[in-house]
């Protein structure tokens, strides 16, 4: 065989193994906890999933799970990443408690001030040092904060002390802390148990962000709603899209330059965005009910309260091998740089 030949022969099976590449196709199953009514479903994965597909000429396919209908509990949904039982997750790491204590830090009570900005200090904090670190089993393809927390309750919650004794739902370990400390009994449990529990007694009172209201048509099983006044929040709980790392690294290089296009730190901003829009949305929903505000001076005896749950999240920190203070200023000068 002549080198002419050698060398057309090659070109042909180099060109063949290009097109292979560039024809090949790869299906994301996104499995989570959430409705179909959900904004994170239908405001934020599904134009994710759009936007992937046109990106890539419709060869990255994202399909969407709702409602752990592939199965498992909702704190089973990041080790499915992990394990590669599906291709990527939404979840909040909070529902692993004593997991992922670093990114607890945002979660911390009146730490959040805006949930765009917090957004995407989250993401610079996964980018730089949560990514190599708690969050290493997984590839983060995005981070954000929903809107501040917001008490829904049977009775009006309109000062400290009518927080006393009654039992509130809270989504994770720090907000239960929390919870505590202002006085209530706090309950945890995942969001799809609120209103069954509510309906039987076990609850008389939940926190979730207004975003979520409709969907589990909350503003119709409790009267009265109580926010904060100013830029404090309450608290708020951080989200993942976690990706398995094997499927993630056997891309095809041109798929996952264009995953990484569509997804970091703008993707997390968008649902920060996403958070801000559906919490206008859902506090409309409840604007029959009893809306209270809390004035700052009241705030500011809450903060007071809720200093023991900085205490022992800074000791706790420190036994976790960081410097729990040095973290809450990262995340307070990570959040203003971002505003």
């Amino acid at each position: 065989m002549n080198r002419v030949l050698k060398t057309t022969i090659a070109a042909l099976v180099l060109a063949s193994a290009a097109t292979t590449a560039m024809s090949q196709e790869v299906t994301i199953r996104v499995h989570h906890f959430m409705s179909q009514k959900a904004p994170l479903h239908s405001k934020f994965l599904v134009p994710f999933s759009e936007q992937v597909a046109e990106a890539s000429d419709g060869r990255i396919k994202v399909e969407i799970f709702d409602s752990m209908s592939l199965g498992g509990r909702p704190g089973d949904l990041y080790d499915q990443a992990v394990d590669g039982a599906v291709e990527a997750v939404l979840t909040l790491p909070g529902y692993t408690s004593g997991r992922f204590n670093r990114a607890e830090v945002f979660e911390l009570p009146f730490i959040m001030q805006d949930s765009v900005a917090t957004s995407k200090a989250f993401y610079d904090l996964i980018e730089t040092e949560l990514q190599d670190g708690e969050f290493e089993e997984a590839k983060i393809l995005a981070g954000w904060v929903h809107g501040p927390g917001v008490i829904h309750s049977e009775e009006p919650i309109a000062k400290l002390e009518d927080l006393a004794g009654k039992e509130m739902r809270g989504p994770t370990r720090l907000v239960t802390d929390l919870l505590g400390e202002l006085g209530a009994t706090p309950v945890g449990m995942p969001l799809p148990k609120i209103p069954e529990n509510m309906s039987k007694g076990v609850i008389s009172g939940a926190v979730i962000p207004w975003e979520v209201v409709p969907s589990i048509k909350l503003q119709e099983l409790v009267p009265n709603h109580t926010e904060l006044s100013g830029d404090r929040a309450l608290y708020t709980a951080v989200f993942v899209l976690a990706m398995n790392w094997d499927v993630y690294e056997e891309l095809p290089d041109d798929l996952r330059a264009i995953l990484d296009e569509q997804t970091g730190k703008a993707l997390s901003e968008f649902a920060g965005q996403v958070m801000v829009d559906a919490d206008a949305g859902g506090r409309g929903t409840a604007e029959a009910n009893n809306i209270i505000q809390l004035d700052e001076a009241e705030v500011a005896r809450w903060i007071e309260a809720a200093q023991p749950v900085y205490d022992r999240w800074v000791e706790r920190a420190s036994g976790e091998g960081f410097d729990g203070q040095a973290a809450i200023d990262q995340a307070r000068n990570l959040i203003s740089d971002n505003q």
